[in-house]
C-alpha cells in the first residue's frame, strides 16, 4: 500500500496494520455510533472514541454497474454490513475485486487499500470489506 496516500476522511479508519474503523462510544446510554457524531443523538451527551470490530456480515448489497463517481472502478458494490460484535449496521464499500464472492449473510473483514479519488481528484486510502477468505491484509 502506498504511504503517500491520504484517507479519504480523516479520523474514520486507521490504515494499520491492522485497519480499524474509528467509532464511538455514549456512556450513558451504552450506544455505538459509526462514523462518530459529536454528541450522542440520543442524549445529547459526550462520546467517547472506540474502535470497531473488523469482522462483519453482509446484510445488503448492489452491484452498481453505472458510470462510478470519485474514480471508483466499474463495476463497484455498495451494502450495509453488520458489525455483529459492535451491534452496528454500516454502509460500506465492497471489494471490488471480489464482487463475485459477494452474497446475502457473508462473512467479512476490513480492509484499507488505494481506491478512486477525493473531492480534490487526488487518489485516496479507502475502506472497504472483503469475504471473509479474501486473502491478508
Amino acid at each position: 500500500m502506498n504511504n503517500d496516500l491520504k484517507p479519504v476522511m480523516e479520523g474514520i479508519f486507521e490504515v494499520g496494520p491492522p485497519s480499524r474503523l474509528n467509532g464511538a462510544i455514549c456512556p450513558e446510554c451504552n450506544k455505538k455510533f459509526f462514523p462518530k457524531p459529536m454528541v450522542c443523538p440520543h442524549c445529547l451527551g459526550e462520546v467517547q472514541n472506540i474502535e470497531l470490530s473488523t469482522e462483519g456480515k453482509i446484510y445488503t448489497y448492489s452491484i452498481l454497474r453505472t458510470k462510478p463517481p470519485y474514480g471508483l472502478p466499474q463495476p463497484y458494490a455498495v451494502g450495509w454490513v453488520d458489525l455483529e460484535a459492535d451491534g452496528l449496521r454500516i454502509f460500506s464499500l465492497l471489494d471490488p475485486d471480489r464482487i463475485s464472492d459477494l452474497d446475502f449473510g457473508k462473512r467479512v473483514t476490513l480492509r484499507v487499500g488505494a481506491i478512486g479519488v477525493d473531492n480534490n481528484g487526488q487518489a485516496c486510502l479507502r475502506y472497504y470489506f472483503t469475504p471473509k477468505d479474501g486473502g491478508e491484509q
